[in-house]
């Protein structure tokens, strides 16, 4: 039996769920998962250098260096160097910083040290190249790398018994450049330099560190869910962490997130055996009365998953899902098989950590929104979790390199799947965009390589993560292969403060108009007939406020204009619209949001498409 909660308002009132859920789940650490395991921050005061001739490496300041200042963790690069003198500027083409602090292994809590546990260390988000030293001793990832590559997801080192004393040195060494092919979002580059939408960088010591004792064999922080709502099978990918090769038992629990029972609505266990090294791992659950997570109900369950050796000894994982389904026919976009329409408004978080972000998510909410576009930013991965109990809609995004490469390819494809591993278990995320506005493919309309990079990773996503839509190209340029869109959406960016041009300009959009419409033509590759068979959506419009663009200047007179701009949309067979945006950033003044307060510089409501003009 499937429960389904639909609503035809979905955002101006408050979810059924929504009340003390931070209560409920309380996760200190940047990820989407909570360890019964006991863990250290890191966190704090670091001596700190910056390696203005990069240096360090050949010199060996792993080993031994003196340190003349400091600096706190988590923090960016640039905010140190403001500090420092002589340099207290910002880094031009690059640089390179070192971090080291002391820590005591009796600091570390023992209470479950054994044979079959060992300490992890793990950076919330660092970069955009980190290396790091335990006692002068180089580490490597779990994934085996000497250099872990980007700055915008979670990496972990196992920190082996023969390399730890009481007393243990960590070292950490960053380097970052503006390379054009590295995944940079709207951080500058040398491609791109700061001013207008182009942001100072934000790099170096981003988020949380922590050391925690987890099990030699174990599940990995990575889980996904597979959404078949029609069904009350659902399937649950997990990753395996093994060093002692063997027969194990994987358990699952499934609760609802408040019941009053001890006992889960669902269980199953999985023998299988497993050898050495790490492994993805499906395995499917009977749930057998399922309630649907949407906007305005959105139902969270808490799965409790173990896995168990020959020796009974088990390492376990929790976290939350939603069960939903998402899927486009024709003109609509469909959340359980209802259409729904987007009211989405654009977020650029920048320098904003979780508290600041999360004030920003219960102010987007309040807006009237069902949808936040992230906007190729990687955020802290409780964001997700708080989206997840809002009832927020989020799309997100791939950073992006700046220019076109066969090596700005590679770094998209490693973040794309990085970031892929970390989300894929959240409810509320239902749309990725892979690029946006040709940012690092700018040669899509003359070169079939990004073209057919596009087509690849689309299909790719298509089949290992069926329960999103998939965007190629936001906002122009989308990609057609024999004349089928690479794409789930005919996204479209559309500026103009005119009212009569807006019109005009949505007219041809709905009528299949290709060339003419946005700032370039809006599919490249093989001819695309339109037809009416895709969903339309104005994926970014607005941006009254922006220095020099025109429109409103005051507060009341820009949210008249928003209201006739949004009627105008909602009088044409549309999928969804996307304001552009959330807070100002940088040179980018068209805010509706105060970024420090999260308070409303508009009424409440006003994104969405039941508001009534007070």
């Amino acid at each position: 039996m499937i429960k389904d909660n639909n609503h035809p308002n979905y955002s101006l009132t408050n979810c059924q769920e929504e009340e003390g859920t931070e209560e409920l789940y309380h996760n200190p650490l940047p990820r989407a998962v909570v360890r019964p395991n006991s863990f250290t921050l890191l966190d704090g005061e670091w001596k700190f250098a910056v390696d203005l001739e990069n240096k360090g490496i050949s010199e060996n300041w792993f080993i031994a260096h003196n340190y003349s200042d400091t600096a706190e963790w988590p923090g960016s690069v640039e905010t140190h160097m403001s500090l420092l003198k002589p340099q207290g500027k910002p880094w031009t083409d690059s640089i390179s910083v070192w971090y080291e602090r002391e820590f005591n292994l009796s600091s570390i809590s023992e209470e479950k040290a054994s044979s079959k546990t060992q300490l992890l260390l793990t950076f919330g988000a660092c970069g955009y190249e980190t290396r790091v030293w335990l006692n002068g001793v180089l580490l490597k990832t779990v994934e085996e790398e000497d250099v872990h590559f980007g700055e915008f997801t979670s990496f972990s080192y196992e920190l082996d018994d023969e390399f730890l004393q009481e007393n243990n040195r960590l070292t950490v060494h960053i380097n970052d450049t503006k390379n054009a092919d590295n995944t940079r979002g709207k951080q500058e580059s040398s491609v791109y330099k700061r001013g207008g939408i182009w942001y100072q960088t934000y790099t170096g010591a981003v988020r949380s560190i922590w050391i925690e004792r987890v099990e030699r064999n174990r599940l990995r922080s990575r889980l996904g869910v597979d959404n078949v709502i029609e069904e009350r099978i659902v399937p649950f990918n997990l990753t395996t962490r093994i060093h002692d090769a063997g027969t194990y038992t994987i358990r699952l629990h499934v609760y609802n997130k408040k019941q009053e029972s001890k006992e889960p609505i669902a269980t199953d266990k999985y023998v299988l055996h497993l050898e050495a090294g790490q492994k993805q791992q499906r395995v499917a659950i009977e749930i057998p009365e399922i309630t649907l997570w949407s906007p305005e109900r959105p139902h969270l369950y808490r799965l409790v998953a173990q896995l168990e050796d020959a020796d009974g000894y088990t390492a376990e994982i929790e976290s939350f899902f939603g069960l939903r389904k998402v899927k486009t026919h024709g003109c609509c976009i469909y959340l359980n098989n209802k259409p729904i329409y987007m009211d989405g408004i654009l977020y650029q978080p920048g320098i904003a950590g979780y508290e600041a972000i999360k004030r920003h998510m219960y102010a987007m909410k309040s807006l009237g929104c069902n949808l936040v576009r992230i906007h190729i930013a990687g955020v802290d991965p409780r964001i997700y979790n708080l989206a997840d109990k809002l009832g927020l809609l989020l799309w997100v995004e791939v950073p992006s390199p700046h220019r076109s490469t066969p090596q700005s390819r590679l770094n998209h494809k490693a973040e794309l799947l990085r970031m892929l591993a970390l989300i894929a278990i959240h409810p509320s995320v239902i749309i990725w965009s892979l690029y946006n506005e040709d940012w690092g493919v700018q040669d899509i309309a003359t070169n079939p390589d990004p073209r057919d990079y596009i087509r690849e990773m689309y299909n790719y996503m298509k089949i290992t993560y069926p329960q999103f839509l998939v965007v190629d190209n936001d906002g122009w340029q989308h990609v057609s292969y024999e004349g089928k869109l690479k794409s789930d959406l005919l996204t479209v960016h559309l500026y103009t403060p005119d009212l009569n041009r807006w019109g005009e300009m949505l007219n041809d959009l709905i009528i299949g108009q290709q060339i003419g419409v946005a700032a370039f033509p809006l599919v490249v590759g093989d001819p695309f007939f339109f037809r009416k068979q895709i969903p339309l959506l104005v994926s970014e419009w607005g941006g009254f406020g922006f220095i020099g663009y025109g429109g409103p200047k005051d507060a009341d007179e820009r949210t008249k204009q928003i209201a006739l701009f949004k009627k105008e949309l909602r009088k044409r067979p549309i999928a969804g619209d996307v304001y552009t945006q959330a807070t100002n950033i940088e040179e980018e003044r068209n805010g509706l949001i105060d970024f420090d307060s999260g308070e409303l510089r508009v009424p409440q409501g006003l994104l969405n498409s039941n508001y009534i003009e007070p």
